[in-house]
């Protein structure tokens, strides 16, 4: 009988540089006494990001919230957007924040993505932009998509907060669609502690991005636009540029626990992990999704989810529930019975996935779920 850890293993931890290295960064801080308002180290966090994903359109925020607020601003946008159901709530409260009325869509089984098909359907006059995510790093459909919105004349935006480093085609995901948001908080695979990044085709974009961001200031004394205070500050700058040059070896090292969560846990009846990307996706390895066919394993995601903190193994079941099943959402029109998104939240559970988390700590992790399907099969 296998024993439960005796350190509780979380989804996610953060990765953290050597602190000696950080501690450099802190003491430059300290010396320059120039902590916000766009400060030496954001400059330098921006160049060395720019050289990253290879594009000068990109705009810097305190965290990616306030990134997707203010991306759906700047572009203008009114009436009605296409958004899934199956993400983190923030995508939809972005829209809210801009009076903005979101139409749910239902996604597509493979990676959790919006379903191109679904999408055209609801098409209306009133239909301004597509709201997509890049669910858990997945890219969506995107040639389908961008064909849909070049159509039908309006904006493609993606929520591109699961996919630094993501490629599809040799490009970087931010290169498709109009504007792209990444989140920089502490659980995601790159992080600033808080913060997050616009990238966008427009470069005429840029000026008015970092009106909004800073009070609609045009220097000292004139306000153009009523903006709010999204400024990234020196302090997660710092942290972003510390991680940023270990990149490679964090996604490395997500990969093989990646590659032994999914060699072991498709062996194991009713487990369901995400289907391969074909070769022109360079994927980063940001979460480990798992479904759970109950007939197959015996128990529900709820139940196995609820088990694994027997063993101090701590999962989540991203996204449960759906965002239109939120109090807050639940007067909503909902037109698409959402049959997809409601089978994968019943079934979704994520796993622990980070750079530190040992390889046999990997392989404990999946006796156990191998151990409790036998318990219940017997």
């Amino acid at each position: 009988m296998l024993k439960p850890f005796e350190q509780a293993i979380y989804v996610t931890s953060p990765f953290l540089p050597p602190y000696e290295e950080f501690a450099k960064g802190i003491k430059e801080i300290w010396e320059n006494k120039w902590l916000t308002n766009n400060g030496p180290i954001v400059k330098r966090f921006e160049k060395r990001l720019e050289e990253y994903f290879d594009n000068k359109n990109i705009c810097l925020f305190n965290n990616g919230t306030m990134a997707l607020q203010i991306a759906l601003q700047g572009l203008g946008l009114s009436g009605d957007v296409i958004t899934t159901p199956f993400s983190f709530v923030a995508t939809t409260h972005a829209l809210y924040w801009n009076k903005l009325y979101p139409v749910f869509s239902d996604i597509e089984e493979d990676y959790f993505t919006l379903d191109p098909k679904k999408v055209e359907e609801k098409i209306t006059p009133w239909t301004t932009a597509i709201l997509a995510v890049h669910v858990f790093g997945h890219p969506c459909k995107l040639d389908e998509l961008q064909a849909i919105a070049d159509k039908h004349k309006i904006k493609l935006i993606y929520d591109a907060a699961h996919s630094f480093g993501v490629r599809v085609n040799d490009k970087s995901i931010d290169k498709f669609g109009d504007i792209s948001m990444f989140s920089f908080h502490a659980t995601k695979l790159f992080h600033t502690f808080e913060g997050g990044m616009l990238s966008f085709k427009n470069r005429n974009l840029k000026k008015k991005l970092n009106y909004l961001k800073n009070f609609g200031f045009e220097g000292q004394f004139e306000v153009v636009m009523p903006g709010t205070n999204a400024k990234m500050n020196e302090i997660q700058a710092l942290m972003g540029l510390a991680v940023l040059e270990y990149m490679d070896e964090i996604i490395k090292k997500r990969k093989k626990i990646y590659n032994i969560y999914r060699t072991r846990l498709k062996e194991i009846p009713g487990i369901i992990t995400v289907k391969e990307h074909s070769n022109n996706v360079v994927y980063n390895y940001a979460y480990l999704p798992i479904r759970i066919n109950e007939a197959d394993y015996g128990i529900s995601s709820f139940d196995l989810f609820e088990k694994l903190k027997e063993y101090n193994v701590f999962t989540r079941k991203y996204f449960y529930p759906l965002i239109p099943d939120f109090s807050c959402y639940k007067s909503l029109q909902i037109v698409d019975e959402l049959t997809v998104a409601r089978k994968v939240a019943e079934e979704i559970l994520t796993l622990p996935i980070y750079p530190d988390l040992a390889l046999d700590d990997v392989h404990k992790i999946c006796n156990i779920i191998e151990e409790i399907r036998k318990k219940k099969k017997i």
